[in-house]
């Protein structure tokens, strides 16, 4: 495991993912993320695309050589073993998975990479986490909500948890005070229709919003 990337993961807590624009979008959008203060970006395979790895690999291409050094990328939706070998041969530092594939997670870890695959239940967050993940995205977190995420944690709060899924900038606090060492962020802050009018603005706009949330929330905890 890269520990200073879990360690920056832990810090930084929010993990931007960019889900269905262009590729003409991506550079005006990562600069946007960046400008608003998100380091942790993912970008996510389409299954739907037959050239999904192809693209992921020119993607992770044009962001690396153009943002080395400023941010972080990773790939997600990540569902089997080739498209995990072909996302970290392309340069990702992290995948993440909507599921729990321990063939996933056993190669992703074998080529030295951080895995961050997907669970729900206490036996499938479990299940991920023995099979080698560093971390387990709770998915899909806002149909359980805060309260199951807490009560999750009693027995497992020994594994950490990325909450995605549903997070916006006003509740993020809850789910982090129920536990969850981060957040993934879709829609809510990478908007694809808000992109695709040629709104980047919104996307730092947004971004302010959830860096100023989550200080908001460790200033909290400091001082309780």
């Amino acid at each position: 495991m890269d520990q200073g990337l879990m360690d920056l993961i832990r810090k930084e807590k929010i993990v931007a993912i960019i889900r269905g624009i262009s590729q003409a979008d991506l550079v005006p959008v990562t600069e946007q993320l960046i400008e608003g203060g998100i380091r942790l970006i993912e970008i996510t395979l389409d299954q739907k695309d037959p050239q999904a790895r192809e693209v992921i690999a020119q993607s992770l291409d044009i962001l690396r050589s153009r943002f080395s050094g400023r941010a972080n990328f990773g790939v997600g939706t990540v569902l089997s073993v080739q498209d995990a070998e072909a996302a970290i041969e392309a340069g990702a530092e992290y995948l993440i998975s909507p599921d729990t594939n321990p063939a996933v997670i056993q190669r992703t870890k074998e080529l030295g990479v951080l895995s961050i695959p997907g669970a729900l239940t206490p036996s499938e967050i479990t299940a991920a986490y023995r099979a080698g993940a560093d971390m387990v995205k709770l998915f899909p977190a806002s149909q359980m909500g805060p309260a199951y995420i807490k009560a999750v944690r009693g027995p497992l709060g020994h594994i950490p948890l990325m909450a995605t899924g549903g997070i916006t900038a006003e509740n993020m606090a809850d789910y982090l005070a129920a536990g969850c060492a981060g957040a993934g962020i879709g829609g809510n802050l990478v908007n694809a229709a808000r992109i695709a009018a040629g709104d980047y603005a919104f996307i730092a706009h947004e971004a302010r919003k959830y860096k100023k949330a989550l200080e908001a929330f460790l200033q909290e905890k400091k001082e309780a």
